[in-house]
């Protein structure tokens, strides 16, 4: 079969997602979201986004710069941009569209942003004590650190003087820290030397192990999808793809259009 006809093929699966919600209770999945329409000031960035997520799944999230991706996990996420103008978001039967990003967390959202957000002035122990003050509280430090030796050694130094890569793993084990239900990680390659990136992508190996829903947005696709379940494909803020991540992977047309790989 020709790669036009494996497009082909493709786009006739592209269309919009059965509605997971449509008000009449919880969706069953472990995860949904129906009909997001979100922007930046008069500018929609996400509009209409539909997808379920069965609880131990990891998602690769994927298109070319400027597609949603960011913005649908910030959206997931409850961060106050951009803004939610429309659809429903549900994590173990919890309405997170109606909750704030500090609500959304303590439901059981952990976004590890790019820019990772260590805490300046604090030490690696101090980053991850801090992240369970408000609790529900998830690994303990010690298993954190069993998971993440190059933390362990560093534990007293300042967080915000380690390693670009050293900051993600702390930026990763800080989500861990807390109770949480859907990890979303939002480029966590990006920068990093190719030593680094395999060992951020053992730590993202053990966790697929743990069974923890995971949401990756990702430019080096290739590597997302060897790590997912499942592959989302955004364009223009809209889901254009969904299905395997192996099918992905075995349709260069389908790459070639979407993400120019």
């Amino acid at each position: 079969m020709s790669q036009e006809t494996l497009l082909d093929s493709s786009k006739e699966r592209l269309v919009k997602p059965e509605n997971p919600v449509r008000n009449v209770g919880t969706p069953p999945a472990y995860f949904s979201c129906w009909g997001l329409q979100a922007y930046y000031g008069e500018s929609y960035i996400v509009q209409d986004v539909s997808f379920n997520i069965h609880e131990g799944e990891i998602i690769a999230l994927l298109g070319r710069n400027g597609a949603g991706k960011t913005s649908t996990l910030r959206t997931i996420a409850r961060m106050a941009d951009p803004e939610l103008h429309h659809g429903e978001i549900w994590l173990d039967h919890k309405p997170l569209h109606r909750m704030k990003d500090f609500e959304a967390a303590q439901n059981g959202v952990g976004l590890v942003p790019e820019d990772r957000r260590i805490i300046p002035g604090l030490t690696v122990e101090e980053n991850l004590q801090l992240a369970q003050i408000h609790g529900p509280r998830g690994w303990e430090i010690e298993r954190l650190y069993e998971h993440f030796p190059r933390l362990a050694e560093r534990r007293n130094q300042e967080g915000v003087t380690m390693s670009g890569g050293e900051q993600q793993m702390l930026a990763v084990a800080r989500a861990l820290a807390r109770d949480v239900k859907l990890l979303l990680l939002d480029e966590p390659y990006e920068g990093l030397a190719p030593v680094i990136v395999r060992e951020i992508e053992k730590i993202l190996e053990e966790i697929k192990t743990l069974g923890l829903t995971t949401i990756i947005v990702e430019q080096n696709a290739i590597a997302a999808l060897h790590l997912a379940d499942r592959a989302l494909i955004l364009d223009m803020g809209q889901v254009v793809f969904d299905g395997t991540a192996q099918e992905v992977l075995d349709n260069e047309a389908l790459r070639q259009e979407y993400l120019a790989i």
